[in-house]
């Protein structure tokens, strides 16, 4: 690449190097730290949810399993796919291909379990609300945590495959040195999403629209006076519960659906190669993804509260915190 101003280079020492875009600095300047008070708050929110579920040990249920290796996700959104992709929209690369190779591996992983995460606590929503009698039974700490562990190693092994020669050989698909894109062929691109989206979004759907089917007809139930009423009690409360996780796991569900739904559409229509600002709006609409998430648990789950201020006050620190009564 021969230029006639090496300023231009983003690394003005290679002739191979890519130009440094032309941007107004102070608009981008603006976006940036706006981007990476985003990443902050998401690491901060969703490191609360984290701290909370895995100290207290009256959240130490199957559900809040599921909902912790989701926080975890999207904590890993806001430390290593936000900062990553502001760096890579500045046009310049300066980390390398290997590094490059790493970042784009880590965000299909990242967020591939993030849509694994939800189908399993749809799974688990879906076992509580319509079949409540064999959840104990069906639904078992050893279980869930078998299901966890497989959908984390699962994305690993996959896109280990996926990334194979892009990871044996790192920046295959830059034109100059100094660029990282996300090239994907049209017909692995199609495939990967019909198994790590489409399929798993269509699961996710049914269950839930099971799950209001039964929910409503449930909710009937207890109003009515057909049962005893030492019955109804015991069994209203129980179900108020269930019904109440059930729907907000509904509000994350449809939170996330309409902000993965835009990526996964610009991807189906053809854009294989994610530069351009549509392209970032849609991929940063995605990552939000992460930071709603823990401010719907702030909204409703009234424990979530009460573990901030006992965490942010370090009264976790003091003996037996453990055992605090937070629900």
């Amino acid at each position: 690449m021969e230029v006639e101003d090496g300023a231009e280079l983003c690394f003005p020492q290679l002739n191979t190097s890519c130009r440094k875009p032309t941007f107004m600095w102070s608009g981008v300047l603006f976006l940036h730290i706006v981007l990476y008070c985003f990443s902050v708050l998401t690491m901060a929110l969703n490191l609360l949810i984290i701290i909370s579920i895995s100290h207290f040990r009256q959240l130490h249920t199957n559900t809040n399993t599921l909902l912790l290796s989701l926080a975890v996700s999207d904590f890993l959104v806001g430390l290593v796919l936000m900062p990553g992709e502001i760096l890579r929209q500045k046009g310049c690369w300066f980390l390398g291909d290997l590094m490059c190779s790493l970042y784009k591996y880590a965000s299909y992983i990242i967020v591939n379990t993030i849509v694994e995460n939800m189908v399993l606590i749809s799974i688990d929503r879906y076992v509580a609300i319509c079949d409540p009698l064999h959840y104990p039974t069906r639904v078992t700490e050893q279980r869930v945590k078998l299901c966890v562990c497989l959908c984390w190693l699962g994305s690993v092994f996959y896109y280990s495959l996926f990334f194979k020669d892009e990871l044996t050989e790192p920046g295959r698909y830059n034109s100059c040195y100094g660029q990282c894109v996300f090239v994907i062929d049209y017909i692995a691109g199609v495939v990967d999403m019909v198994l790590t989206f489409i399929a798993p979004v269509t699961v996710i759907i049914v269950l839930y629209m099971r799950v209001f089917v039964v929910a409503v007809s449930q909710a009937r139930a207890m109003r009515s006076h057909i049962t005893a009423v030492t019955l109804q009690r015991s069994v209203r409360t129980t179900m108020k519960s269930e019904l109440k996780a059930a729907r907000t796991i509904g509000v994350v569900v449809a939170v996330f659906l309409m902000c993965f739904c835009p990526y996964y559409r610009v991807s189906l229509a053809g854009v294989t190669t994610l530069n351009g600002s549509s392209a970032a709006f849609v991929l940063y609409l995605l990552y939000f993804n992460s930071c709603l998430n823990p401010l719907i648990c702030a909204l409703l789950y009234p424990w979530f509260r009460k573990t901030v201020k006992l965490i942010v006050t370090l009264q976790i620190l003091q003996p037996g915190s453990r055992e605090a009564n937070v629900l």
